[in-house]
């Protein structure tokens, strides 16, 4: 019964529920994540998200927040410790944990790190797309025009090695 319903019908007040919908809760969470003041704090968060009854919203808010983090830090010296750090809190969430090994991945790409030809080529759809789109290493661009999962990765990276010297 709807608000306007239940006034009508002498049931009194609006019925409020015991808390907020999932997407209330998905941008509150977001906005928890995103006010972290260090690592510390960010991960002890993280874990706190990550108890939210629904797991799907959690898990979600929580790799949307990995995803706008990791990229701000991708060529940061501090990468690594808040990779290190978020990482423990998402213990047990196979999701979670492959996109921040798929962050980890295109940063040591990134950095001319050293990397796995076959991490990155087995890696997922998302991480060849957001790779191609992000890097300018000719070996990784090289390897995912001529292996990426996907036409529109192997397109994309061929595009951009074309285009090379402007890289």
């Amino acid at each position: 019964m709807g608000t306007a319903e239940n006034l009508i019908r002498g049931g009194g007040g609006p019925v409020r529920p015991a808390e907020p919908p999932p997407y209330w809760r998905y941008t509150l969470h977001l906005a928890s994540l995103a006010a972290a003041p260090d690592e510390v704090d960010e991960a002890e968060r993280v874990a706190a998200v990550l108890r939210d009854p629904d797991r799907v919203m959690a898990e979600s808010a929580v790799v949307t927040h990995l995803d706008r983090r990791a990229a701000r830090l991708l060529a940061d010296e501090r990468f690594q410790d808040w990779a290190r750090a978020v990482g423990t809190a998402l213990e047990g969430r196979a999701f979670p944990v492959a996109r921040l090994r798929e962050w980890s991945l295109l940063k040591s790409v990134n950095q001319g790190e050293p990397w796995s030809a076959a991490e990155l080529s087995g890696a997922s759809d998302w991480c060849q797309r957001t790779a191609v789109a992000l890097l300018t290493s000719y070996e990784a661009l090289r390897l995912l025009a001529d292996a990426g999962r996907t036409r529109r990765v192997r397109h994309t990276a061929a595009q951009r090695l074309l285009r090379r010297p402007s890289l």
